[in-house]
């Protein structure tokens, strides 16, 4: 896979198919290698661009806090160097924080958004506690986390039906270096609430929800859905947290009738 030097370190990165630019920005604790199918797919018309964030993947750590800020820049040097032009971009969970900050920064570089399984509230205090906790959490025991995050993302009904991916996913989010999962956490615990952004903007924004989605409820998004000027969303009635797992069809199929219609 290609790479590039951001601040003398190692972002990995893929570029593939051509035409009009479609960036897919994957969550905490993942990496790219989330978006393959999907990237297979819409490289079929359109040029798919994807990243490990800074400490996570095969991408190095650039500071302690790796803030929603931080990210974006590097995603913005990234489509500067390979002159990605103006692009769609769909981030899930914390890919959606930095997507969100990245129109907050660059919204000249965006064509329309996708919020996939995320959502644009600040930390609350209480929850900015269970942040510093699981911190502590991590710099103890980073793999037992890990074990027990990953599964929480998927109802306990479909863990059986999801076992395989689960597991892979946690030897993936295991080989992440501590340092890495601690600066992301950092980063999600000081973000700026983006309402006003979403409020304001005129570019058309995608959201893809799971009505049993624990870190990002149904409930507590209405508020978010009809901020948008110009919007679209797709609720996902017996998903969770990852609904490119639990429900690739759907959710790709959502994806490109959404870029169809605005790309």
């Amino acid at each position: 896979m290609p790479t590039f030097k951001y601040q003398k370190k190692t972002i990995n990165y893929t570029d593939v198919g051509t035409g009009k630019s479609i960036v897919l920005i994957h969550g905490f604790t993942e990496s790219l290698k989330i978006w393959t199918g999907f990237a297979t797919q819409l490289s079929k018309k359109y040029r798919v661009i994807t990243l490990d964030l800074p400490g996570h993947g095969k991408s190095d750590c650039l500071a302690k806090v790796h803030s929603m800020e931080l990210m974006a820049e590097v995603v913005f040097a990234l489509l500067k160097r390979i002159r990605a032009g103006k692009c769609m971009m769909a981030g899930h969970s914390m890919g959606g924080y930095v997507t969100l900050a990245f129109a907050g920064k660059y919204p000249g570089m965006l064509r329309g958004l996708t919020l996939f399984h995320s959502h644009c509230f600040a930390d609350t205090p209480f929850e900015q506690g269970n942040r510093d906790r699981t911190i502590a959490i991590v710099n103890q025991d980073k793999f037992s986390y890990v074990a027990q995050f990953i599964p929480g993302l998927f109802p306990v009904e479909v863990h059986k039906k999801f076992s395989k991916l689960i597991e892979r996913l946690i030897q993936r989010a295991s080989r992440m270096e501590k340092e890495g999962v601690v600066a992301a956490l950092e980063g999600m615990k000081i973000r700026e609430d983006q309402s006003e952004l979403l409020k304001n903007t005129k570019l058309p924004v995608l959201f893809i929800l799971g009505q049993k989605d624990s870190k990002a409820p149904v409930s507590r998004l209405w508020e978010m859905i009809a901020l948008p000027a110009v919007s679209e969303t797709l609720i996902l009635r017996e998903c969770g947290h990852m609904g490119y797992i639990e429900a690739p069809e759907e959710t790709l199929n959502a994806i490109l009738g959404f870029v169809r219609k605005h790309l």
